[in-house]
């Protein structure tokens, strides 16, 4: 059954509301039966300069060739106005001819995990718009920032030759949720070196015996052939994950995630609302009012 055209102005406009709204108006938004086919997501995460904007656009203009794909690339907001540069859609500016490629560069707002704020809606909406898959570009992170790993299906980490220091301080965190490492630019020296760092610590790793994998690949977005290598290991994760039950674990933690970011934002914007005169009664009064205001919002 073909799916009909891409509504390009209408998903727009969605994705801006649902990007805009506040948890009371999420709450409204939220949609009553979850899609029957919801799409694909696979992520892409790692620290700050790895080049993850330029292999996303490689690895959606291979991917996409034959599906519908959406790309959404989180943009660190400024922390004094919330604006961003959003310069990941500049850096994709190759997808913009095809009809199949949806791109969305976003603010992380108040988000500190690497994600948005919102971020679990604006994916429940590339399902309504019948996407097959949807490509997920975090802002930079370090050790702790993995709450990618939650929202996405499959979970590739992004690196960069001669970046030990970088992968030594991951090891405890992010690394022990990946499952595809990345060696990005590795026609630069000390590509191979780093794979095999890679290896190693992934090998220490504590996993159970039926669990997956993860595979180094070295990549390059000059060499199409490493692209084509990094996408078949994504269908090949794909696959491996259908075959388990680990997908209801998955949807749980992706709930109780939304749920958390929904209380968190609650809270912050509740405590920001408190008079001053409030701020001088003791603690307990304080408390009190702040939790009225976040169980009678606005």
């Amino acid at each position: 059954m073909s799916k009909p055209p891409l509504d390009r102005h209408a998903l727009g406009r969605r994705l801006s509301k649902l990007a805009n709204a506040s948890t009371a108006d999420l709450v409204r938004l939220q949609r009553t039966e979850p899609c029957a086919t919801p799409a694909r997501r696979i992520g892409l995460t790692g620290p700050p300069g790895a080049g993850k904007s330029t292999l996303a656009g490689h690895l959606a203009l291979h991917r996409g060739r034959d599906r519908r794909l959406g790309v959404l690339a989180v943009d660190p907001s400024s922390p004094r106005t919330g604006g961003a540069i959003l310069g990941d859609r500049i850096r994709m500016d190759e997808l913009a001819g095809s009809a199949e490629i949806y791109i969305r560069s976003i603010g992380s707002r108040s988000a500190n995990d690497g994600l948005s704020d919102n971020l679990p809606e604006m994916l429940d909406a590339m399902d309504e718009f019948s996407f097959d898959e949807v490509l997920l570009e975090t802002v930079g992170v370090g050790q702790a920032e993995h709450a990618a790993r939650v929202q996405v299906d499959t979970l590739a980490l992004v690196l960069l030759p001669e970046s030990g220091d970088v992968v030594q301080a991951m090891k405890a965190g992010i690394m022990e949720m990946a499952d595809l490492f990345v060696v990005n630019k590795a026609d630069l020296p000390g590509a191979q070196k780093m794979a095999t760092d890679i290896q190693r610590i992934s090998a220490l790793s504590r996993r159970a015996a039926d669990a997956w994998r993860p595979p180094v690949l070295l990549v390059s977005s000059s060499m199409p052939e490493t692209v084509s290598a990094l996408s078949a290991a994504i269908d090949h994760h794909q696959a491996w994950l259908a075959g388990t039950d680990r997908r209801t674990a998955l949807l749980q933690a992706r709930a109780r995630y939304r749920l958390r970011r929904l209380i968190e934002r609650r809270t912050a914007d509740a405590v920001a609302a408190l008079e001053a005169k409030t701020l001088e009664a003791p603690l307990e009064e304080q408390l009190e009012r702040a939790l009225q205001a976040i169980r009678n919002p606005g």
